[in-house]
């Protein structure tokens, strides 16, 4: 039996992918987070065989969390899940510890394929995602793209889709002087004058569609 912890913000896609896991007798959904720093506290709980992790929630984030599990535990095996399916995510999540990343784009059945692939100890990707990364140039990992620090990525794509400091502050349970000065931080290694050129940044790098 495969014990499985679910992190994700939302209480929709949390219960889809326990009945999802829970149709294979071999899997059980032994407990569920909804942010970063309530994952880290269950998974020290209850030391599941596979923590799947939302890369984009509220307040910590799911990377900052994947630091401080496997930090603590580092025999962790984690399947880090995004609604994104660029190198570029997977990149950092894998370069953090992670073992597998799934995009929320996936088929259905991938995620149990994926959940099973992490806790035999194997990496998982996905064969479109193994491909670009891949296929990409190698001085990518050198960008001032990849260089970002995790929050100042989160920060980066929110903005780039067109979202408000001020929402973007509500979001990730930040205040809005904080956004503020993560946007002009990011103006300043990016070489963007302005939101726009963010947003035009992001779509060049394939990291939000046009």
């Amino acid at each position: 039996m495969t014990r499985v912890l679910l992190a994700d913000d939302h209480a929709v896609v949390r219960t889809g992918f326990r009945l999802l896991l829970m149709s294979h007798a071999e899997v059980s959904v032994v407990g569920e987070a909804d942010s970063g720093e309530s994952a880290c506290r269950a998974f020290a709980q209850l030391l599941p065989d596979v923590l799947v992790l939302d890369l984009a929630m509220p307040g910590m984030g799911g990377i900052e969390a994947l630091k401080r599990i496997r930090a603590h535990h580092p025999q962790a095996r984690v399947l880090a899940l995004s609604a994104h399916d660029d190198s570029t995510h997977a990149r950092r999540a894998l370069s953090e510890g992670a073992l597998g990343f799934l995009s929320k784009r996936s088929a259905p059945e991938a995620l149990f394929e994926a959940v099973a692939t992490v806790a035999a100890g194997q990496r998982y990707l996905d064969p479109a995602l193994a491909q670009k990364l891949a296929q990409d140039d190698p001085g990518d990992a050198d960008s001032p793209v990849a260089r970002l620090s995790e929050r100042e990525f989160e920060v980066f794509i929110r903005l780039a889709r067109g979202s408000s400091v001020q929402r973007i502050a509500q979001d990730l349970s930040l205040s809005s002087s904080t956004v503020g000065t993560h946007l002009y931080n990011l103006k300043q290694k990016l070489g963007a004058s302005n939101q726009s050129e963010l947003t035009l940044l992001a779509i060049r790098h394939g990291l939000i569609e046009a």
